[in-house]
């Protein structure tokens, strides 16, 4: 990081103390330039959230190649969410610990594990496990649907699978075949809201070591608050299931 960006980036971290502060740094031709951003998570002290208008002003002035962030009374060593986000927006993103001053980055690597990975909504959850193994399985990609968290639990808000589904290319199936999405209700919740990929018998997962034991049915999930794993599809899962989903462009 350039040192007049540094220095920058240390006086804003200074004026938000005790919260986090957040910013963009952005690229105009040569010209690199930090801009502080609003924090607008509902609590700040413990997490950032970039105000969007922030962000949509940042673009009309330059090229995003970097999102800053710090950590008060903390060390820059990035959080699991810190991880997950920097994949998902596909940016290096640099921590900076306040007061202690240590500066690290962190950058996408383009390849997180199906399997082990720790829940952050949003980023890593049951969505992403299914849209990663998509990519990953058949080269299907994806839009990056935006979700808040407890969004189920709204009985007058949108139920997100059932009205997404087919928009992403998938269609109603009556029994599951390897590469089928299933969804479920899983906890208070009011609409379908957790979805897993339908293994079949074979829960071998390329590149990845998978000990599972039984004869299966197998599933992939990404339970709320738990490590992303495989499973046997049964029993109290199999009750839960509400859809399951074929994507039009199924490998047979």
């Amino acid at each position: 990081m350039l040192k007049h960006i540094l220095k920058a980036v240390q006086t804003h971290a200074a004026a938000e103390y005790p919260r986090e502060c957040c910013g963009l740094l952005i690229r105009n031709g040569r010209k690199q330039q930090y801009l502080p951003c609003v924090n607008t998570a509902k609590d700040p002290q413990e997490e950032f959230q970039i105000d969007p208008e922030d962000f949509a002003d940042a673009e009309d002035q330059g090229d995003v190649i970097g999102i800053v962030h710090s950590h008060p009374d903390a060390t820059s060593r990035p959080s699991p969410r810190d991880l997950a986000m920097c994949e998902a927006t596909e940016l290096p993103w640099h921590i900076l610990s306040w007061p202690e001053g240590d500066l690290r980055t962190i950058v996408p690597t383009g390849h997180t594990p199906l399997l082990g990975r720790p829940f952050v909504h949003g980023a890593w959850d049951c969505w992403q496990v299914c849209a990663d193994w998509y990519k990953r399985e058949w080269g299907l990609e994806f839009e990056a649907f935006k979700r808040q968290d407890g969004w189920w639990e709204q009985a007058d808000g949108p139920s997100l699978y059932e009205q997404a589904y087919e928009a992403a290319g998938f269609e109603r199936v009556g029994s599951p075949q390897r590469g089928d999405m299933i969804v479920m209700e899983v906890g208070r919740t009011k609409h379908p809201n957790h979805a897993g990929i339908y293994l079949g018998s074979n829960p071998n997962l390329p590149g990845e070591p998978t000990a599972v034991h039984g004869a299966g049915p197998f599933l992939l999930h990404h339970l709320y608050g738990k490590p992303s794993e495989i499973i046997v599809f049964g029993g109290p899962w199999h009750d839960r299931t509400r859809l399951i989903l074929r994507h039009q462009d199924a490998k047979q």
